[in-house]
């Protein structure tokens, strides 16, 4: 008797045990979605790899009529750099860009279109890659925009984006053509504010450092 007892307790045990451990597996996965969506606290988590295998078509997502073209070689789904412009495009109030380079025209434009529908756009860049071959950063200044960069003989490496305060976009990607369709890089967008405000507090902490102001001689 004490053996069928003392089975049954074990089998008891076992099922608790596997009860338990499915139920802090439905916690981590509902509490780190892996496709973007927003869990019950309202936070969301995107990851993106690239490289982009295709560049994508521009016609197809942006005018009105579509692509046109017939057996168009540019692909019409979504890469990770068309994210990448849906998300800056996206900006509603403020818009703070700081990365070690920008030589991708694709994301300098859409920067650009945030700024031209009134958001407060403020970019910063590394100082020796101000006017390095295919740089963006004399187009965005043509147009207005703010861009500072440090005073420094190390560098600037930081690659991340601050969007209306509440979105963050970082990762190892740097804003080229190379790293976007060549190299294995990542990027993390995220809404949490444990990552958002010391990003926004890193930003400003750069911007006020480096006013030119204070850096004349």
């Amino acid at each position: 008797m004490t053996y069928w007892i003392r089975c049954v307790g074990i089998l008891l045990s076992l099922g608790l045990a596997s009860e338990i451990t499915y139920y802090f597996y439905k916690k981590l996965k509902h509490n780190y979605p892996r496709d973007g969506t927003k869990n019950t606290s309202g936070i969301f988590n995107e990851i993106l790899f690239f490289p982009d295998k295709l560049v994508a078509c521009k016609a197809y997502f942006e005018a009105k009529t579509g692509c046109q073209v017939a057996n168009c070689s540019y692909t019409h789904e979504e890469t990770g750099l068309r994210r990448l412009v849906d998300y800056i495009r996206g900006a509603k109030q403020t818009l703070d860009v700081c990365v070690f380079c920008i030589c991708c025209h694709e994301l300098a434009d859409a920067v650009v279109e945030a700024y031209e529908k009134g958001v407060v756009v403020r970019v910063m860049v590394d100082n020796e890659q101000l006017e390095i071959s295919g740089s963006q950063v004399g187009k965005l200044r043509r147009k207005g925009i703010q861009v500072r960069h440090d005073y420094s003989s190390f560098l600037l490496h930081h690659k991340f984006v601050v969007i209306d305060n509440q979105i963050l976009i970082t990762g190892s990607l740097n804003w080229t053509r190379s790293a976007i369709t060549g190299n294995h890089e990542n990027i993390i967008i995220t809404n949490n504010p444990e990552l958002c405000v010391p990003f926004q507090a890193e930003f400003d902490k750069l911007w006020d450092l480096y006013e030119p102001s204070k850096h004349l001689k």
